[in-house]
């Protein structure tokens, strides 16, 4: 006889927990420490994302009885509260685009012909990137990189910024526009259906 899959509670019923017993909220730590660290990792550098990530979580646990218990997921939440602390530190995201953009970079390892061939297509396209990213607006940035980093939906950046999901697409739709055309036209989310059948 097996035992059933163990239950999952959701973001929601562990902040509900934590209010009477605080240790309940390590388990958001556990679910969501990693993802909030590649992304802050990715805007301002691997040195400064540890600090901020744990700043992350020390303003949601300060802030959990504020939390709305009718959304399951805390993503959105967390991601809110990390952009936040971000904006103090624009200067520092803003040095580390224009790092990018100045540091030399080794070429692609070698390996698989797909491997090296996207490897050269980043390889190339970085620094514009880097100097693209920089010269947005930090409001478009935060958009743009919340959806593209972030791997947050339009409903859950509105929710993390606490702007209308409007808002949301104008800015992105502004972001990408801008990215693309400091790309020479290359759209770097786009996906290459033919890639995607080989």
């Amino acid at each position: 006889m097996t035992a059933p899959p163990a239950v999952t509670a959701d973001d929601a019923e562990l902040i509900r927990r934590s209010h009477d017993d605080p240790e309940a909220f390590a388990a958001l730590f556990d679910r969501y420490a990693g993802m909030l660290y590649r992304y802050v990792s990715r805007r301002l550098g691997p040195e400064t994302a540890e600090d901020l990530v744990g700043d992350t979580f020390l303003a949601a646990f300060g802030g959990r009885h504020r939390y709305d218990l009718a959304q399951p997921d805390a993503r959105p939440w967390l991601f809110g509260i990390v952009t936040k602390i971000m904006a103090r530190h624009h200067r520092r995201e803003a040095a580390h685009y224009r790092a990018l953009r100045r540091s030399p970079v080794d070429g692609p390892d070698d390996g698989p012909a797909e491997r090296v061939a996207a490897g050269v297509a980043a390889w190339e396209s970085r620094t514009a990137l880097a100097a693209a990213l920089a010269a947005l607006p930090r409001r478009d940035r935060d958009v743009l990189l919340l959806v593209a980093w972030g791997d947050l939906s339009y409903e859950e950046v509105a929710r993390a910024l606490d702007i209308p999901v409007g808002t949301v697409r104008s800015r992105l739709n502004r972001a990408r526009r801008k990215v693309r055309a400091a790309l020479g036209g290359v759209d770097p989310t786009a996906v290459d259906p033919a890639a995607e059948e080989g």
